[in-house]
């Protein structure tokens, strides 16, 4: 679907936020004067007391959705939508995020011009893992990245990894993030990884806290899936940072790229590089 074809819109806000009920009203009424109907998830609707839609509906519905918040409200619109395949628009409350860059004072001119067909669509990667628990297949995507981490502090971590089924690589120390290019402003760029740039299929494995200075981030294609897994040990998984699942000794996790892609909506001038400036304060 073109931007300009949107003629409904799911709006999710930033949990435990109340006090964005009147930027919501706002919204609402931006979206309302371009003749575009505004429907709101339940949990975000219970919070600023208002009806709202349950956010399968929400999505079979709507055009497109809207999240009002940061990053990470962003985030976890793309997870719980994916396989709805809807366009996201980022609008922040507070701070210019990387993935929501879009204010309310500049959202009406926005809007306008997105109806006209100047704005765009950026295609993003996603990863996919699967994990075998008790015999059932348990499929989960993650859009910034996947963390391996040890469950105690007081133990290190082997992961032994696999390339296509091809020995790679066997990890020592505090885990490894898998990263997609979108995440690498994220958890992997603290622990030493590479930026990368966002629209580009490829994926990072970044070690973390690795006990052997020789071990250093590896950007992998695209087309390459990955098997990660724990002979010695237990391991947490951290999706995105909000959810949390347990490897098992012995168990494995397959990640590879998902093959489709998150789309989020953009100015037609967006420009990526001027975002990292901003955000990181390069070149200050």
């Amino acid at each position: 679907m073109q931007n300009s074809h949107i003629k409904n819109i799911g709006v999710i806000l930033r949990p435990s936020t109340p006090e964005l009920r009147e930027s919501f009203f706002r919204l609402k009424k931006i979206f309302n004067k371009h003749d575009i109907e505004v429907y709101i998830d339940t949990i975000s609707a219970a919070m600023i007391d208002v009806m709202g839609m349950e956010f399968d509906l929400l999505c079979k519905q709507c055009d497109a959705l809207v999240t009002l918040g940061g990053d990470g409200t962003l985030i976890s619109a793309v997870r719980r939508s994916f396989n709805y395949d809807k366009p996201i628009l980022g609008i922040y409350a507070g701070n210019l995020g990387f993935l929501a860059d879009i204010s309310m004072e500049e959202l009406d001119e926005f809007v306008g011009n997105m109806l006209k067909g100047k704005s765009r669509i950026d295609e993003r990667s996603v990863l996919e893992a699967k994990i075998i628990k008790n015999g059932e297949e348990i499929t989960m995507y993650a859009f910034n990245d996947i963390v391996l981490t040890r469950p105690s502090i007081s133990n290190m971590i082997h992961i032994e990894t696999l390339v296509d089924a091809k020995a790679f690589n066997t990890y020592y120390g505090d885990g490894v993030i898998v990263s997609t290019p979108t995440g690498s402003t994220a958890y992997n760029l603290s622990a030493g990884g590479p930026v990368l740039f966002p629209l580009t299929q490829v994926f990072a494995l970044t070690p973390i806290c690795p006990h052997s200075l020789t071990q250093r981030p590896v950007v992998l294609p695209g087309k390459f899936s990955i098997e990660m897994k724990t002979p010695q040990n237990r391991a947490l998984i951290i999706i995105d940072g909000q959810d949390m699942h347990e490897l098992g000794q012995g168990e494995s996790i397959h990640i590879r790229l998902a093959s489709k892609t998150v789309k989020l909506i953009h100015r037609e001038e967006f420009n990526y590089f001027d975002v990292l400036k901003e955000k990181l304060g390069w070149g200050d």
